[in-house]
């Protein structure tokens, strides 16, 4: 075989393996989000400068916006056991973040910053008064930087196993800026977040790090964080951006000059989670923190009712 043909001998092999991954990748894709399973009738949209933002609204009150984990597998749904009976005593919000669960997820690198604005910017505009907010892990310190933006947004606070100070200063380094690079690439990056987010790697997830017991991972909500993970336009800018640490952002600052009203529960069966919470007290000796006897990362989920216990304790005044 000569030089030639060789190398038109490699080009099509080369050519038939991209787009076979293509065809997987698109495979993969309408198969993940054909259930519709997060379909809601109390849908909404707000249409925010950089893209629609998926939303609900329920019951009467004071209004208290809700705001899932920040992950390319997380929606307003891990609040959905939570929200009609908080919608008894409170106007309840549910947002999907931009980039995540129904919201439009454009093609770019999601940043703190662009996190702490749609906040502020979907309570000035949808909410349009002081609101008290539940937030969970990773969009805590989201919250903590909106509050410490503008203030007089925020009424009451409750953070849910929260990051540790360590995990929230973390930046950009070469490696993660390598593997952001090659999560870009359009077809190659697609099938590595496709592997990412498998059925099997998110029940992985759950069983290991969101839930105390590995075996009370629902089928209905492992389809649903997998169909979250795979709507919209590019899913995996968020799950990009998350991972290699762009969301991230020093709230030490922040902890001290907020005056609002702040309480963080930790679930005693993350470790280190007593400590962390201590630490979060340091900078700032006004918050209040309890642990959870049970759960992991999203007790909400698991022990609905010890969260909507604590809840009513702290923010029904």
């Amino acid at each position: 075989m000569t030089n030639k043909n060789r190398s038109m001998t490699m080009l099509i092999l080369g050519s038939t393996a991209i787009a076979s991954i293509a065809t997987i990748n698109k495979y993969i894709q309408v198969s993940a989000t054909s259930k519709n399973l997060l379909e809601c009738p109390r849908s909404l949209c707000y249409r925010w400068r950089l893209g629609n933002i998926h939303y609900t609204k329920t019951g009467n009150g004071r209004p208290l916006l809700l705001i899932h984990d920040l992950s390319a597998i997380s929606s307003g749904y891990e609040w959905e056991q939570l929200i009609r009976p908080l919608s008894e005593h409170y106007t309840v919000y549910t947002i999907d973040l931009l980039g995540c669960g129904r919201s439009e997820k454009p093609n770019m690198t999601y940043t703190n910053y662009l996190y702490v604005q749609s906040i502020s910017d979907f309570i000035k505009s949808v909410i349009g008064r002081r609101t008290d907010v539940a937030a969970c892990g990773s969009s805590s310190a989201l919250v903590l930087m909106a509050c410490c933006s503008d203030s007089e947004l925020f009424d009451q606070i409750m953070l849910i196993d929260p990051d540790s100070l360590h995990t929230c200063s973390q930046v950009p380094g070469k490696a993660a800026k390598l593997y952001k690079f090659i999560l870009d690439i359009p077809i190659l990056g697609t099938l590595i977040y496709h592997i990412s987010t498998s059925k099997n790697a998110i029940h992985q997830v759950f069983s290991e790090e969101y839930l105390e017991n590995p075996f009370s991972a629902k089928k209905a909500v492992i389809d649903a964080c997998y169909e979250a993970a795979h709507l919209g336009e590019s899913p995996k800018s968020v799950y990009a951006s998350v991972a290699c640490n762009y969301t991230k952002c020093n709230i030490v600052n922040a902890l001290k000059k907020i005056d609002n009203s702040i309480y963080l529960i930790g679930s005693s069966s993350v470790d280190g989670m007593k400590e962390r919470l201590e630490e979060y007290k340091q900078y700032n000796p006004a918050i209040e923190i309890s642990l959870l006897k049970n759960g992991k990362h999203l007790p909400h989920l698991e022990f609905p009712n010890e969260i909507l216990d604590v809840m009513k304790t702290y923010l029904y005044q």
